[in-house]
């Protein structure tokens, strides 16, 4: 399982993926390319058969970077493929500098509080009214 940065290329695709993984709140391809194109941004993805199947972006600013995505196809989900995307991401991100990584989740996707927490993130304190549907935000960090 051998992950690769995002070329532009793969906007198209991943932004499929994005909306199929999140309808209610997913990037569209403006907005993947906008960050892929900043010179800030960090893009990591995996393949099977040259289809995307996992995931991830990090934005980053001196020693601070924000995990803006990450997922993983459905059918491809608790084999590794989120983690391998997170550990190229953060070492990615270590080369550059980052000392600290923030993310924001949904308080009710606890699959995904798990992931992170189990990946070394801590919550710090919660956005209350976050998205769009009223629901609460956690925001988490782990120290690099």
């Amino acid at each position: 399982m051998n992950g690769r940065f995002w070329t532009f290329e793969d906007l198209n695709e991943i932004a499929a993926l994005e909306k199929e993984c999140f309808p209610s709140d997913a990037w569209n391809v403006r907005m993947l390319a906008e960050a892929f194109l900043s010179g800030r941004f960090i893009g990591v993805l995996l393949e099977e058969d040259g289809a995307v199947t996992a995931y991830g972006g990090v934005n980053y600013v001196e020693e601070e970077g924000e995990l803006e995505l990450i997922a993983t196809a459905e059918m491809y989900r608790r084999c590794g493929r989120g983690k391998k995307v997170l550990d190229d991401l953060i070492a990615e991100a270590k080369k550059r500098g980052v000392k600290r990584l923030f993310l924001e989740v949904r308080v009710s996707n606890t699959p995904a509080l798990l992931f992170y927490l189990a990946n070394g993130f801590n919550g710090l304190y919660a956005r209350s009214r976050y998205y769009e549907n009223g629901e609460d935000a956690l925001v988490m960090t782990k120290e690099l």
